[in-house]
């Protein structure tokens, strides 16, 4: 396998803002955020699509998303919707070849689409956004 970024940041080699983990997924900030918040969830076995991805880290994948969009609803970054999107292949526009869902908070009017929202890509503070979401998964906030 040729190098891959994520497999960097699961063995913890490439710097992240890690948001979530657990034995099977990791969570971290995406360094080019469409919205605050954005979060990428990966395997932390590496797979390069959805036809290499074992369903049960699929299923423990898409649980880790429904457990950090709630999150991002109570915190202070008050989303009021999240979009979970895996970008499947090339034609998908999947950048990076390591499974992936992409956690996106929403908020109601925010006339966000994707296509537009790939051009402003910078979160004036990922730290501080990092830390509200941390907060936002420990478990008195469920």
């Amino acid at each position: 396998m040729a190098s891959c970024v994520f497999c960097d940041i699961v063995e913890g080699t490439a710097t992240s803002r890690t948001i979530y983990r657990d034995d099977d997924v990791i969570g971290f900030l995406d360094i080019r955020p469409v919205t605050r918040g954005h979060t990428l969830l990966v395997p932390r076995r590496h797979s390069s699509g959805l036809a290499d991805l074992q369903p049960e880290i699929g299923g423990r994948l898409f649980a880790a998303g429904q457990r950090l969009a709630a999150a991002m609803k109570v915190s202070a970054l008050s989303a009021d919707g999240v979009n979970l999107v895996v970008n499947d292949g090339r034609a998908a526009f999947q950048t990076v070849f390591h499974t992936h869902l992409h956690v996106v908070p929403r908020h109601d009017g925010d006339k966000l689409s994707f296509a537009k929202g790939l051009v402003v890509r910078r979160d004036p503070d990922p730290d501080e956004t990092a830390r509200i979401l941390r907060a936002a998964l420990e478990p008195d906030h469920r």
